[in-house]
């Protein structure tokens, strides 16, 4: 994966609006590959879905509460990418109280289709979701690459540790 480019896709985004009035003041935008990536050195993170478990408990508190730690270590943003929708997106950060990560919503599923991490997790009853994984990249272009072992569809296991914001601090 080391020089891999990052896909070009559209992301389908909700992004506050204070012109709009009422109870959900969220208007549509849309996002590209080149907004996120293009000129800048991030991290990407994925996993298999907002509001579960791990990914809830250890994986995106710890990559907020260590986003110094990555700033002072050269990284401009830290995104955390799930194929989740932009409203389960959105809720899942207001309930994490996420400052620092910001959330890319890929619905489709396009984004981790073209980056080859696409599996099924039908054991769960989800679907298609991401494998978990983590990546540097530099101008679009994947600079290092942190995969969780055993990539493959209806895994057994969730396996978390190489993609951990600990691991991968480490590792750079």
């Amino acid at each position: 994966m080391i020089g891999k480019q990052i896909p070009n896709v559209v992301f389908k985004t909700r992004v506050r609006d204070d012109s709009i009035s009422g109870d959900n003041p969220f208007r549509w935008q849309d996002k590209t590959s080149d907004d996120y990536f293009l000129g800048k050195k991030v991290l990407i993170f994925s996993l298999p879905g907002a509001f579960t478990p791990t990914c809830s408990t250890y994986q995106l508190p710890d990559y907020e509460k260590l986003y110094p730690d990555f700033k002072e270590k050269g990284i401009e943003e830290i995104y955390c990418i799930s194929v989740n929708d932009a409203y389960v997106m959105n809720a899942w950060g207001a309930a994490q109280g996420v400052e620092n990560v910001k959330l890319i919503p890929d619905g489709g599923g396009e984004f981790t289709r073209k980056m080859g991490m696409l599996v099924y997790k039908n054991p769960e009853g989800f679907g298609v979701r991401s494998w978990r994984y983590a990546a540097i990249v530099e101008n679009k272009s994947v600079s290092s690459w942190f995969e969780e072992p055993g990539f493959r569809d209806d895994a057994d296991d969730d396996p978390y540790g190489v993609s951990s914001p600990q691991a991968v601090l480490e590792a750079i």
